[in-house]
């Protein structure tokens, strides 16, 4: 556009500021005014909104605690898991897990589809461990995700317990040509899964042709825990499993006896080359923003024992059942609600990345992440991460709990899938609940329904399905 100049541009000026005055009512400070109430509009009393939900959360709560979609979530998973089993990434058995949960959330009328990941595909393989000297016992082990398999004939060695990465280093040179036994106590998962991921790569810096491992428990009925472990680039890379709490201890006793002990290993694990899988999505687009969204997700694979009914298949179901029960009462948020199934989430959420990788374009339109993979017990309180501003909504969301007693918001929401969106700055969100048995099953053969209670899903799906549709359906996404 051309610039006007002279007598011309003084007038457009004055009818400009004229026209202007007549809006603003002829007041001198009408303006700044005027500005005040459009910001006032865009940023509503958040408490009075978010109360103004009060209704809609009852009759999520209600038809998920005691109406018809009662024991829904539950039921559900029981069906799914006992038709497909356990589903390590890779397997034939993940594949046909992703194809059920396809069909499955197609047929209950959402929109589903399926985006290409490339997964870790390690094969267990046949493998166990006895005890020759003092005396013959058979080992309960399950081989580590990732381990290299012994020689055909096995590792038969002298073993070396210890209780810690401090002893193993005062005690380097006796772990020349053994096999190092770690005897580690029980401290938390975060701090003592450390043995378990590191163990191999540590005991093998000193010169050991394989590791047991203690598993990372604090109760055990003689049953052993697998789960990831990483090699260590320029380190030699040997056999390495979980053994259970049992046999660590009693081969610690017999060591501070002073008593030799043999051990023959025999690990027929191999990784293959990495597989083609899926993360599977399914929505409810938003009416008025749908290019915004609020993910909700657990991860769809497990490990290749038990049925991944507690890691994490509770926690993909509650992440279906959300929309379902949203769905089922004919709401429709302003914003997308989005269920992504995470695949390889337990090779260190390799499905989850590669999402993140191919959307973080949009990422200033990811509203919040929500994540379930901490068991789907009874919940005690909504963790959140986000800025100061993003929390104050989230307390009064919370409130809308009132009638499940969940109203309760703590710090650090956390999730290994939804980790690289709340690094980047997206407000994330993860359910704590009542997980003191959480690892007396987790990555081992008890992880099955049996653990499983179908009003604790109950009220885990509600608090899920209120939270995600709220966050989703207010005026303005959550603060960064």
């Amino acid at each position: 556009m051309a610039r006007e100049d002279g007598p011309t541009f003084i007038l457009s000026l004055f009818f400009f500021l004229s026209v202007l005055s007549s809006v603003c009512d002829c007041h001198p400070h009408s303006l700044d005014r005027a500005v005040s109430n459009h910001t006032k509009r865009k940023v509503p009393d958040i408490a009075t909104e978010v109360a103004g939900y009060v209704d809609v959360a009852k009759k999520i709560i209600d038809l998920a605690v005691f109406g018809a979609a009662q024991n829904r979530s539950y039921t559900r998973l029981a069906d799914f898991t006992d038709t497909i089993g356990n589903r390590v990434s890779g397997s034939q058995n993940l594949d046909l897990a992703i194809k059920y949960m396809y069909t499955a959330m197609t047929q209950d009328g959402l929109d589903v589809h399926l985006e290409p990941v490339k997964i870790p595909h390690w094969v267990r393989g046949k493998e166990s461990a006895e005890m020759i000297a003092p005396r013959a016992k058979s080992l309960a082990l399950l081989g580590l995700g990732s381990s290299v398999g012994t020689p055909p004939e096995g590792i038969e060695a002298e073993v070396l317990v210890v209780k810690s990465f401090e002893e193993l280093k005062q005690r380097a040179k006796e772990a020349i040509g053994r096999i190092v036994v770690f005897n580690q106590p029980f401290v938390s998962y975060g701090e003592t899964v450390a043995y378990r991921a590191f163990g191999a790569t540590e005991a093998a810096k000193v010169g050991a042709v394989a590791t047991l491992i203690r598993s990372i428990t604090p109760f055990s009925i003689n049953s052993p825990h697998t789960g990831w472990q990483d090699y260590q680039d320029g380190v030699k890379r040997i056999p390495t499993a979980c053994i259970t709490v049992e046999d660590a201890e009693l081969m610690w006793r017999m060591a501070q006896r002073g008593q030799r002990i043999v051990v023959r290993l025999t690990m027929g694990a191999k990784t293959l080359p990495d597989a083609d899988s899926f993360n599977t999505v399914a929505e409810i687009k938003g009416w008025q923003h749908p290019d915004q969204v609020v993910i909700l997700s657990g991860h769809l694979d497990s490990w290749d024992v038990g049925q991944g009914a507690m890691d994490d298949g509770g926690g993909a179901m509650i992440s279906w059942e959300a929309l379902s029960l949203i769905k089922d009462l004919g709401l429709r948020p302003r914003r997308t609600l989005r269920t992504v199934l995470w695949t390889a989430e337990e090779q260190g959420g390799v499905g989850a990345q590669q999402y993140y990788n191919l959307h973080k374009v949009n990422l200033s339109n990811i509203d919040m992440v929500m994540e379930s993979d901490s068991g789907t017990f009874t919940p005690v309180a909504l963790q959140f991460a986000g800025s100061d501003a993003a929390k104050k909504v989230m307390e009064e969301v919370v409130k809308l709990l009132a009638p499940i007693n969940t109203t309760k918001l703590e710090a650090h929401g956390e999730g290994t899938d939804i980790s690289p969106w709340m690094q980047a700055g997206v407000p994330g969100a993860s359910l704590h609940v009542e997980d003191s048995r959480y690892f007396w099953f987790h990555h081992s053969e008890g992880d099955t329904m049996t653990v499983q209670d179908p009003q604790d899903m109950n009220l885990c799906s509600a608090l899920w399905a209120v939270v995600a549709y709220v966050v989703a359906d207010l005026q303005d996404m959550l603060p960064r």
